[in-house]
C-alpha cells in the first residue's frame, strides 16, 4: 500500500467498528489514506509487529482484545498513562520504525462525562478496559468505587493498584447505590452470556454506561432507558478514543461536528 494507512487488530476482529469510523473521517476530510482491520491470533502477534515495523507507510494500529496487554513487551516505548493502566490500545510508528504504545481508552471513556462529578461508581469487569476506566476514575477523584467481577481477588487488586477507595464484589452481589454504573465486561455482548440485572443499585438520577458496541443497544441500556436513566452506549467511548488515535495516525483532527452523521454511517455499515 503506497499511501499512509493504519488498522485495528484483534481476535476476533470482524465486529470492529473502527474501520467505519476512521474511513468516514478520511473521506470527509479528503485525505489520502486508509484504515483496515486485521485478524491477528495471539501466537502471531510478535510476527505481525515485526512485519509492520518495517513498513514505512504503516502509521500504526489500534489494539483490541486480547492483545492490549500482550503487545506491551513488543514495543520500544510506552506512554506513562498506558504504562500505569498496563494496557495499550494504540500503537504509533515513527519515521525510524520505532513503536510507541498509547492508551486512548481512558480519555475516550471520560469524553461523554466531561464536566460531571460522581460520588459513587460501580464498575463491572476487571480486564483491560476496566483498567482504563479505573485509571480515569482515579484521575477524576471519585469518592467510592465498587468493582464487580467473578474473580473477587482480581477486582480487589485493581482497586488497590489504582489507589481507589472502594470494595470488590462478586457478580450479582448487592453494592452501594451508585450514580454511575459502567459495564466494562463482555457480558451482554453478542455471543456472550447476558449481564445479571444490576440496575437496582443505581440511583434514580444515575447514569448507565455500557462500553459494549455489539449490539449497540444492549439489554442493560434498554432497561436503563425504561427506568428513565441516562444511558451512554459504547459508541461514545469508541468515537472518543478514535478521535485521539486518528490525529496521531494521520496528523489532523477528525470532523467531530459530524458525530450524528458518523453514527448513522456506522449503523448503516453494521446494522444492529
Amino acid at each position: 500500500m503506497n499511501q499512509p494507512w493504519a488498522e485495528v487488530i484483534g481476535d476476533p476482529i470482524a465486529q470492529s467498528k473502527s474501520p467505519a469510523i476512521h474511513g468516514y473521517w478520511l473521506e470527509q476530510l479528503g485525505l489520502s489514506g486508509a484504515y483496515d482491520r486485521c485478524h491477528v491470533a495471539m501466537a502471531d502477534l510478535p510476527e505481525y509487529i515485526a512485519l509492520r515495523r518495517d513498513n514505512a507507510n504503516w502509521r500504526g494500529c489500534n489494539v483490541t482484545m486480547p492483545h492490549k496487554q500482550a503487545v506491551l513487551p513488543l514495543l520500544d516505548s510506552v506512554e506513562p498513562l498506558a504504562a500505569r493502566i498496563g494496557a495499550v490500545n494504540t500503537v504509533l510508528r515513527d519515521a525510524n520504525g520505532r513503536l510507541t504504545g498509547f492508551n486512548t481508552d481512558a480519555p475516550g471513556f471520560m469524553e461523554p462525562l466531561a464536566g460531571r462529578q460522581f460520588e459513587a461508581v460501580t464498575v463491572i469487569g476487571a480486564g483491560g478496559a476496566a483498567r482504563a476506566v479505573l485509571a480515569a476514575l482515579a484521575e477524576a477523584g471519585v469518592a467510592w468505587v465498587s468493582v464487580q467481577n467473578r474473580n473477587h481477588e482480581k477486582a480487589a487488586a485493581l482497586l488497590e493498584e489504582f489507589g481507589l477507595p472502594g470494595q470488590a464484589y462478586g457478580l450479582g452481589e448487592q453494592v452501594p447505590i451508585a450514580d454511575l454504573l459502567v459495564n466494562t465486561s463482555a457480558l451482554g455482548m453478542t455471543g456472550h452470556p447476558p449481564l445479571p440485572h444490576v440496575l437496582d443499585d443505581v440511583a434514580d438520577h444515575g447514569v448507565v454506561y455500557d462500553i459494549v458496541t455489539t449490539p449497540l443497544e444492549t439489554t442493560l441500556l434498554k432497561e436503563a432507558r425504561m427506568r428513565e436513566l441516562e444511558a451512554i452506549d459504547g459508541l461514545a467511548m469508541l468515537i472518543g478514543q478514535a478521535d485521539i488515535a486518528f490525529a496521531r495516525f494521520f496528523g489532523v483532527k477528525p470532523p467531530r461536528d459530524q458525530d450524528a452523521a458518523l453514527r448513522a454511517h456506522i449503523l448503516q455499515d453494521a446494522p444492529q
